[in-house]
């Protein structure tokens, strides 16, 4: 067994995988660029290497820096986690020339899988049903947009070296591939190194299924079980969950044996996943195809730890240093329902707008994952397991993926896992940054991922304006309005106490108007009892003023929520949803309609730039006359590019700034007359 691992990583992988080792009795070298310098990795790890600038190309993506800190630290292995360098052949022939072991698969596997062209021929030569599409390079946009016409729309362009979501469109016409091939080549570029581009048919209805596969260097090769990733953003993985609500055990056994299958046509070994596209539309399950294999660990593989009761991290190592598997595939079993919410630093109520900055406050609902090495271990505390790499007071920044930390939880059955998952998310504590906490909330609680009615539309579908707040029940309304009176009457007996008092000690009132949205509530708050519109609420709370978060039980429901301080009352946050609540006293609600209303300015004839990012291209100059919709200017934040369009017609009055630039937010790009 090895006796010291570098990660070739960060953030919470890289946590990841040190916990693990930790438990195996194996030290770990941790490698960190400018930006990680304070990251919990980086304290975690025995020792630690700096290895560069901030940008990952100047870092993390240098193989010759990662094998001199192995040469520095004598570690005898490399776990590269995922992205970066994980997927990257000449990185592991390297390591060999060194005598280093990578922990993952061979070579060989890596060249013919990791290069989403060529492992589409390979499929295609082994008999795996591929999607219909292009496979070959592809000269230039006219050449792309020829292709596209063959196939027939919608097809999909795909960087060659992609992953994560970054270098996808989606064309549903000749206008989408003249804008959008051109993108794709430069996030390929950016991200992987590989601007090479392959084209394919979009499958109507899809969802996204994975089988989880894992070999060793003996030929056994066996598969855990699927995951159903199909709740999708821009084709970044949202939600992730295992078992599939659609797949049946005759499906399993099909696919699993077939990804097996492909996966000793390379002589595969390590952890690695088969990812497929499945019509949803097709009921009987066979028209399943390949769409591509990850030769790593993938970021959703706790759920299939949760309900395999495998540590995918310590099998990659044991495959590693030669072991055998020590699991058939007989002894897989499914146990429960496990699902994760990847909770990103992006503003939902803005269009996701990536969101970059400090985390001034950052609690999770339980203190990070600990591995006592049990079978349910991977499980967490009571079935809540939270994967994270940050930390309170440190920084998200523009460098690497949005991402914060991964939720996991587990039940026996879906609905208790997705019960959790709601109650966990609201009582995460996160400020200082956006992030979709509420709308992963949302998910959870949508009736139609309850019926798990999926496709890779589900997002597009379901919120086709953009997300403004969870749905919520009268009932969660009036119990939010109890809620708001009661933190009133609480702040105005704390005043009293407080304040000079006059004539002395006065009651704080008892009668309140409370206001969500466009709903007025009459709650009453007396020593005995709190109604809300003549309707008695049965309300446990304890609020302390300036904690950021209530706990309160209203019958048998426990709900956590949110609360910051607005003039004439709060802006409360729970179930996914934001409220604005006015809190009057009755006697001085009856004169609120004498406010004067406060109306925003008109900022459309601005082009402002909605994140920190980089210009990466300006498409008109002064004078220049522009319609509703047309593309204006590219913003790349987080690796990925933002089209910016015209939200109104009239003629380029002032151009502020130029292709190059980096933008701050809100920053005024260029201004319509």
């Amino acid at each position: 067994m090895f006796k010291k691992i570098l990660i070739a990583n960060r953030g919470e992988i890289a946590c990841r995988v040190i916990k693990t080792a930790r438990r195996m009795g194996i030290q770990t070298v941790a490698v960190y660029s400018d930006a990680d310098a304070r990251a919990p990795f980086v304290q975690m790890a025995d020792e630690a290497v700096h290895i560069g600038p901030s940008p990952a190309a100047e870092s993390y993506l240098i193989a010759d820096k990662i094998i001199a800190a192995c040469k520095q630290t004598g570690a005898d292995a490399v776990h590269p986690g995922y992205g970066f360098l994980s997927e990257r052949a000449s990185f592991v022939e390297a390591l060999e020339k060194e005598g280093i072991a990578f922990v993952g698969p061979p070579v060989n596997a890596i060249a013919a899988m990791g290069d989403k062209i060529e492992s589409k021929k390979l499929a295609m030569q082994s008999g795996v049903n591929v999607v219909p599409g292009f496979v070959g390079e592809i000269d230039d946009t006219e050449h792309a947009v020829r292709i596209s016409d063959e196939i027939g729309y919608p097809v999909m362009m795909k960087a060659s070296a992609g992953g994560g979501g970054k270098g996808m469109r989606l064309a549903y016409n000749e206008k989408d591939v003249r804008e959008g091939f051109e993108s794709v080549k430069r996030e390929g570029l950016n991200s992987f190194g590989d601007d090479r581009v392959f084209i394919e048919k979009f499958i109507e209805d899809p969802r996204h299924i994975e089988i989880q596969v894992l070999g060793d260097k003996h030929g056994n090769v066996i598969y855990l079980n699927e995951r159903e990733c199909s709740i999708q953003r821009r084709h970044q993985k949202v939600v992730e969950e295992a078992p599939s609500p659609f797949v049946t055990p005759a499906m399993r056994k099909a696919m699993g044996e077939q990804c097996v299958a492909l996966a000793q046509a390379v002589n595969y070994h390590s952890a690695g996943t088969v990812e497929l596209i499945v019509s949803g539309a097709d009921k009987t399950g066979e028209s399943f195809y390949f769409l591509e294999m990850n030769t790593r660990l993938q970021v959703e593989h706790p759920v299939t730890e949760a309900i395999t009761g495998v540590d995918l991290v310590e099998q990659m190592i044991r495959v590693a240093a030669g072991e055998e598997l020590q699991i058939k595939q007989s002894d897989v079993k499914i146990d429960g329902w496990s699902i994760e919410n990847r909770v990103y630093a992006e503003d939902p109520y803005r269009g996701f707008l990536p969101s970059t900055g400090r985390l001034i406050r950052y609690q999770p609902p339980v203190d990070g994952w600990t591995d006592d090495g049990a079978e349910n271990g991977r499980r967490g505390v009571d079935g809540v397991r939270v994967d994270d790499g940050v930390y309170e007071g440190g920084e998200v920044s523009m460098f690497y993926d949005p991402m914060i930390a991964k939720l996991i939880t587990w039940g026996k059955t879906r609905d208790e896992a997705a019960d959790k998952q709601i109650k966990a998310l609201d009582q995460f504590r996160i400020e200082g940054l956006g992030h979709n906490i509420d709308f992963v909330s949302a998910i959870m609680q949508h009736p139609r991922f309850r019926s798990g009615e999926l496709t890779t539309g589900f997002i597009a579908e379901e919120y086709p304006e953009g997300f403004h707040g969870a749905a919520a029940s009268p009932e969660l309304l009036r119990n939010v309005s109890a809620i708001a009176a009661f933190l009133a009457t609480a702040l105005a007996d704390r005043a009293r106490q407080i304040d000079n008092q006059l004539d002395g000690p006065l009651d704080p009132p008892g009668e309140w108007q409370v206001k969500i949205g466009d709903v007025l509530h009459d709650v009453v708050i007396d020593a005995d009892a709190i109604t809300v519109d003549g309707v008695d609420v049965d309300l446990s709370m304890t609020y302390t003023p300036g904690e950021p978060i209530v706990l309160a039980e209203i019958g048998a429901e426990e709900l956590a929520v949110k609360v910051e301080m607005k003039r004439m009352g709060f802006r409360l946050t729970t179930r996914g949803a934001i409220h604005d609540v006015r809190v009057l006293p009755a006697r001085i609600a009856q004169h609120a309609h004498h406010m004067i209303e406060k109306i925003p300015p008109d900022l459309s004839r601005f082009l402002i730039c909605p994140m920190p990012g980089l210009l990466v291209r300006l498409d008109v100059a002064e004078g220049d006359k522009v319609e509703i919709g047309q593309p204006l200017a590219v913003i790349e934040a987080m690796k990925m590019e933002n089209i910016l369009r015209a939200e109104k017609a009239g003629v380029v009055k002032a151009v502020n700034a130029k292709a190059g630039d980096s933008l701050a937010v809100d920053a005024i790009i260029l201004e319509l007359e």
